[in-house]
């Protein structure tokens, strides 16, 4: 059985060349054997990664030699199993590593860190607001006790949110000075949460440093105040205290996680639908979910990646190869002119 190292990291950092940052990571993980996805941005770095013990420190010590991000701080968790995490490694160009859709708000304004030996002091304060600030079907697996769920389908729904709750007797009235405490799930989102609340008029702000993952890793199970499990974006699906992975697998329709009540459903079916969205899923998207199933199912009786993943990987292969083309075209006008 093989020995997986999970890698998350994120960095909220200046980098305004990160274009040209793309093909060199891709070159040095693809070396290494590393899968997963990262996220490049004029804003920093954001992504999980999985790969041996040696692949990862190889890619990590790569990010790091850029000075910018000499100090890029990253949680570590562990699978076993015979294939890794994910299928392939996806290096890709956003507008922002984690997305709100508030391009003016600077993450690097974020709220204050709270470690997490001293987060069950902060939020057992009457007088603390604690909002969760993840997607809704990520809360409805597991939480820490008393917090507030926005019930958003994306992140890009949280301002709004606010919005709608800051107004005089709203949950987040700005006239009767809260306190306000945010977590998700390993920090990044609160990073620009924080952020947000401060550059709408918020004084007291805090975050969860290093998110509910760390606090998992950290806080002994007997003095938890977290109930339920984790939603992780990996094959995992969810972990526990100690980040001991959990009971749930997930919907390949609708990504939502599902408890093994849930597969006992008679609209659980691997593959094409679960009880979240059976209703929702239409017969040529059915085919689709049936086929894609039989070629993993084929896969795995091989003991290799299934077709979709390589057809992926061929398609990023080709896409890369006519960035790669663009750029060295630019390079010979560039020294013509």
């Amino acid at each position: 059985m093989s020995h997986y190292t999970i890698a998350a990291l994120y960095k909220f950092v200046d980098l305004p060349d990160y274009e040209a940052l793309q093909a060199p990571i891709q070159q040095v993980a693809d070396e290494h054997g590393i899968k997963g996805i990262l996220l490049l941005a004029r804003e920093g770095i954001n992504g999980t990664i999985a790969g041996t013990r040696e692949g990862i420190d190889a890619i990590l010590g790569y990010l790091r030699s850029d000075p910018r991000l000499a100090d890029l701080v990253h949680k570590e968790s562990w699978s076993e199993g015979e294939h890794a995490p994910f299928h392939r490694l996806r290096v890709r160009l956003k507008k922002e590593i984690v997305t709100m859709g508030q391009p003016n708000v600077n993450a690097l304004n974020a709220g204050v860190y709270v470690k997490p030996e001293d987060w069950n002091a902060l939020i057992s304060d009457p007088d603390v607001v604690l909002i969760d600030t993840r997607n809704d079907y990520e809360v409805g697996i597991g939480t820490f006790k008393g917090a507030v769920n926005p019930k958003t389908d994306t992140f890009r729904e949280f301002p709004q949110w606010v919005q709608d709750n800051s107004g005089e007797g709203g949950l987040l009235d700005k006239n009767q000075k809260k306190k306000v405490a945010m977590f998700c799930t390993g920090g990044i989102r609160c990073e620009k949460s924080t952020a947000y609340m401060k550059s709408q008029g918020y004084d007291e702000v805090y975050h969860l440093e290093g998110g509910i993952l760390k606090y998992l890793e950290t806080v002994k199970q007997a003095n938890s105040l977290w109930e339920g499990q984790c939603f992780v974006f990996d094959d995992r699906v969810s972990v526990g205290h100690d980040l001991v992975p959990g009971g749930y697998t997930q919907c390949r329709a609708c990504r939502i996680p599902l408890s093994e009540e849930d597969m006992q459903s008679p609209h659980y079916v691997r593959g094409e639908s679960c009880p979240h969205c059976w209703d929702k899923v239409t017969e040529e998207q059915r085919a689709r979910f049936r086929e894609r199933q039989r070629q993993v199912d084929l896969a795995e009786k091989r003991h290799e990646d299934h077709l979709g993943a390589k057809m992926q990987e061929h398609i990023a292969k080709r896409r890369q190869e006519k960035l790669d083309e663009k750029q060295r075209l630019r390079d010979l006008n560039a020294r013509n002119d």
